[in-house]
């Protein structure tokens, strides 16, 4: 491969970061080291000759190191002949001597020598100036006479001084030069006269027993392998005017195999193209060479022989690590002529091979001969390498990375890309399945397949552009005659007209199949009915239109079917809108997630209800079971909008148990997430992740952010008629309130209030609106329209019966009617909460008694709650009830040390350094003597520390060090 054709800029001592030695030429950055030992041997001045070889592979920068070293040769006072061997001139005999000596050799025009020539190199250079390149060869013993000419022409040269010859490309030097090299190098060890060559790969050297005669007389050898990473990072420096990170190096370094040459040509074309240095951008770019980088490869390609093109090209289009049996089918050759092939290819240095298949050196000489194909003969390779496969019962993916690029029409392609796109599915890698299709859809298919194959493109197209996913669908649709496929295609589809907020859209697609399929398939009209009606209350707009069909149903209308676990999932939502059993609500949502909340087989944002309301009816911990199962599961899936909506669900399960880091956490991953698909902050999806997250912000004392928050989304003005945002009402009025706007605060409880009832949803166990307003009453001073707002909702919660909703209806209540009586109603949400799943709402019931015990004067009993408060609200991350405990604690004449009263946090310095030599073995008296303290102290810190550690004794002190110190 030929050297960079780049300026030469002088060397600059002053360029920042330059290394000691820098080379004139930019592609000899990273070999300084053999620059700087080539520079000695051909300087050096002994007296006698000194011969030089220095090897690599094509682009190694032989060549740009010889002019380098040549050019400062000729600078200090050397006389340098020099000459380039070439493939094309290999069979001229001294055609590489005529260059040598083309300048030195000076014809009298009378025809004599010049007196340089006089003697016995005169016929040397009669034979080399003569126009018939035969001359030498005419007569016997002319070739002798020759040899012996030159070698007195270059004694007188460098009588004269300091004599370089040089050679670059010395395995395509003709026979006759090689003779006279061989020749030289015998008797010019009293010359002073330097010789140094370049040496690459060559498959088959016309005179491989010369050239390897003359390679052994060189004393010196300087071997130029590939560029290390701090080379490659000197490159990349140089040439983009920063280091770049570790991957873009790696990659850079991966893909030209550390070949100055290839290296420079790839950094140029980052340059060029701008594109951000990082390994993404060598991936595109691999694709796409400089026409010099396939150009030199060919050249290097064709010089090897014609069957040697051919396998290449056929191994480049193949790609990777092509079999050698799989070479021979798509080239009609036999494998022994491939074998043969890729061992030329070897020793040119541009394939690597093992016994059974071939590689290029690096990808990008790959690349650069696959860009050398024809369209149509890739086509071809690739089809031909299909079909072996294909007959070989090869794995489906295998078979189908040669025939997406294969040419259309083949009868047999169409049915294994539908294979394959199936497994891509199953493999959870949707990118890889609607590649496929595409290509699939390209193919002459009828309406049925191609309906198919429409709707399978849309579902894969879900993972990562819902919106062109919604053309995909409907196109399908359209085309599909099949209940089952129209049915799971518009469900399909349906959830993908959700996901982008066009509820009105969903409702007539899923409205009018349904009515489309009565007549024919009841049940599976009864299926997409579920989802109508559950999308259906949704919007407050179309809640009263399909409220009526929800009370009317029953679970036996779907027994025994496959519509039975959705129609579950329903009714478990319209027990806990009627108010009328937790129990039963719980059985149905059990049944309604037997199969997971995302069942391969019948996905529905159903069962996504149905883990939120195991929540309402007291099974948060079942709920986040579920939660826990749909998010591994979607990421198994790779799907990337089934792995927001599961991870939006855990969020909001973690908020109903006051997780409130966890929520906050899920929260922010599912809007990445989203984001990342292209799903819009004010769709339904985005909405309620933001909902939760504002409410996560909100319990860390976070007030602000909350509101930026809120307001980032598009949330804090108008509100659409999503129930989601009945959500974003209740949280959007917590924030007002928090920021001391009292009003504000009321009217987005009320209009939550309203909404909820148009919904049908009057329980205070999804929205507890009532006891939210109770209290933004009770800082205006409102204590009777407190009271009253929260006894409505503890009445409504105690009819429900779930502890949560109960504990949470009696602490507004107590703290809206104060005194003795609020103090025992307090008492009670503190047992009612106890047992709970409910901890926040515990933490803050056991807060707020804490304080109205101090406030009553009972301050001993307040600090073990208020203590209490602090170490539950710390655990759960809701930093805005835990300061609130610490302030109490603080004004009852404590000086806490710690946000937390349990656990390893909750240790002093020193019961922690106590602790610690204990779990080590020492013992009470050891560790006194140890930290220079008092027995009894160390007892003392041994007692505390076990008490918040929650440990009996020195067992289980280790493990309990060992244990998370939480947020």
């Amino acid at each position: 491969m030929p050297d960079l054709p780049v300026p030469s800029p002088a060397p600059d001592p002053s360029r920042p970061g330059a290394p000691a030695a820098y080379p004139g030429d930019p592609v000899l950055i990273g070999r300084e080291r053999e620059l700087a030992a080539l520079l000695a041997l051909v300087e050096q001045d002994t007296g006698r000759g000194s011969f030089v070889l220095v090897h690599g592979d094509p682009g190694s920068a032989k060549s740009a190191l010889l002019r380098e070293v040549l050019g400062r040769a000729r600078r200090r006072g050397a006389v340098v002949l020099s000459a380039g061997a070439d493939p094309l001139e290999s069979g001229v005999d001294f055609g590489v001597v005529r260059q040598l000596f083309e300048h030195a050799v000076r014809i009298d025009p009378a025809g004599g020598q010049d007196a340089l020539l006089a003697g016995p190199a005169a016929p040397a250079a009669a034979a080399l100036t003569d126009p018939d390149p035969t001359t030498a060869a005419a007569a016997p013993g002319a070739e002798m006479a020759t040899l012996h000419g030159l070698y007195w022409l270059v004694a007188r040269l460098a009588a004269r001084g300091r004599l370089v010859l040089a050679i670059d490309d010395l395995q395509w030097a003709d026979r006759a030069t090689l003779r006279w090299l061989q020749c030289l190098l015998r008797r010019a060890d009293d010359l002073p006269v330097v010789v140094v060559a370049t040496l690459g790969p060559m498959p088959a050297p016309p005179d491989t027993d010369v050239l390897s005669r003359v390679v052994a007389l060189f004393r010196h050898r300087l071997a130029l392998g590939p560029l290390d990473a701090a080379a490659v990072a000197a490159v990349v420096e140089e040439l983009l005017g920063a280091p770049g990170d570790e991957p873009f190096r790696a990659a850079a370094r991966a893909a030209t195999g550390g070949n100055p040459y290839l290296l420079h040509c790839l950094l140029r074309s980052v340059a060029a193209a701008g594109h951000p240095p990082d390994a993404a951008a060598v991936a595109r770019l691999a694709e796409h060479l400089p026409g010099e980088v396939a150009r030199a490869v060919r050249s290097l390609v064709t010089a090897v022989g014609p069957d040697a093109e051919v396998v290449a090209r056929a191994a480049a289009v193949l790609g990777g690590a092509p079999a050698v049996d799989l070479v021979a089918h798509v080239t009609g050759r036999s494998e022994p002529a491939v074998q043969d092939a890729v061992h030329l290819l070897e020793r040119a240095a541009l394939m690597v091979r093992t016994e059974e298949s071939a590689a290029f050196a690096c990808p990008l000489i790959g690349a650069a001969v696959a860009g050398e194909v024809l369209p149509s003969a890739r086509q071809q390779v690739h089809a031909r390498a299909a079909e072996l496969l294909l007959s070989r019962g090869a794995p489906v993916r295998e078979v189908a990375a040669h025939a997406r690029p294969a040419p259309l029409g083949l009868p047999w392609v169409p049915d294994l890309l539908c294979r394959a796109a199936a497994e891509a599915v199953r493999d959870g890698e949707p990118e890889r399945a609607a590649t496929l299709l595409r290509r699939l859809l390209r193919e002459p298919l009828d309406d049925r397949a191609r309906a198919t194959a429409l709707i399978g493109l849309g579902e894969a197209g879900l993972a990562c552009d819902v919106a062109t996913a919604v053309d995909h669908l409907r196109q399908g649709l359209d085309l599909s005659h099949d209940p089952a496929e129209r049915t799971a295609a518009a469900r399909r589809l349906a959830g993908a007209l959700f996901a982008l907020d066009r509820y009105p859209d969903g409702l007539d697609l899923l409205r009018h199949t349904a009515a489309s399929l009565r007549g024919t398939d009841p049940g599976r009209a009864l299926r997409l009915e579920i989802d109508l009606i559950y999308a259906g209350l949704h919007e407050a707009a179309s809640a009263p239109a399909v409220l009526p069909r929800l009370m009317e149903l029953r679970l036996s209308d779907a027994a025994g079917t496959p519509v039975e676990r959705p129609l579950a999932a329903l009714l478990g939502l319209r027990a806990i809108m009627r108010g009328e059993s937790p129990a039963e609500a719980v059985d149905l949502a059990r049944l309604a997630l037997s199969h997971g909340m995302n069942p391969p087989d019948d996905e529905s944002f159903v069962y996504a209800g149905a883990v939120l309301f195991l929540g309402s009816a007291g099974e948060t911990e079942l709920a986040l079971d579920h939660a826990d199962a749909a998010v591994a599961r979607a990421r198994e899936q790779g799907s990337a909008f089934t792995l927001a909506h599961s991870s939006i669900i855990r969020a909001c399960v973690y908020g109903q148990l006051g997780r409130v880091l966890d929520c906050r956490t899920e929260a922010e991953a599912a809007l990445r997430t989203l984001r990342e698909i292209g799903v819009d902050p004010g769709h339904a999806h985005s909405v309620l992740a933001t909902a939760a997250l504002t409410d996560a912000l909100l319990k860390q004392g976070h007030v602000e952010q909350a509101r930026a928050r809120l307001e980032h989304s598009g949330l804090a003005g108008e509100l659409n008629g999503h129930w989601i945002t009945d959500y974003v009402q209740l949280v959007r009025a917590q924030v007002h309130a928090a920021q001391g706007r009292p009003a504000e605060a009321l009217a987005d409880l009320r209009a939550c209030g309203g909404r909820t009832e148009a919904r049908g949803l009057p329980c205070p166990w999804i929205y507890p609106w009532r006891s939210e307003a109770a209290l933004v009453h009770l800082t205006l001073g409102e204590r009777d329209a407190a009271r009253e707002l929260a006894g409505q909702e503890l009445a409504l919660a105690r009819r429900w019966g779930v502890p949560e909703a109960v504990g949470a209806a009696l602490r507004a209540l107590a703290l809206a009617t104060g005194g003795q009586q609020g103090l025992e109603l307090l008492r009670e949400a503190v047992r009612m909460l106890e047992g709970s799943p409910a901890r926040f709402r515990h933490a803050q019931a056991l807060a707020d008694l804490g304080a109205q015990l101090r406030r009553s004067g009972r301050v001993a009993e307040a600090r073990g709650h208020l203590k209490e408060a602090a170490t539950a609200a710390h655990g759960l991350g809701a930093a805005a009830v835990a300061d609130r405990a610490l302030a109490e604690l603080r004004a009852a004449g404590d000086r806490p040390r710690t946000r937390t009263f349990q656990g390893v946090a909750a240790l002093t310095p020193s019961e922690h350094r106590v602790a610690v030599l204990a779990a080590e073995g020492l013992s009470n008296r050891e560790i006194a003597e140890h930290l220079f303290v008092g027995l009894r102290t160390v007892e003392v810190h041994l007692t505390n520390g076990y008490g918040k550690l929650g440990i009996d004794g020195r067992p289980g002190l280790a493990e309990a060090l060992a244990a998370p110190a939480g947020p």
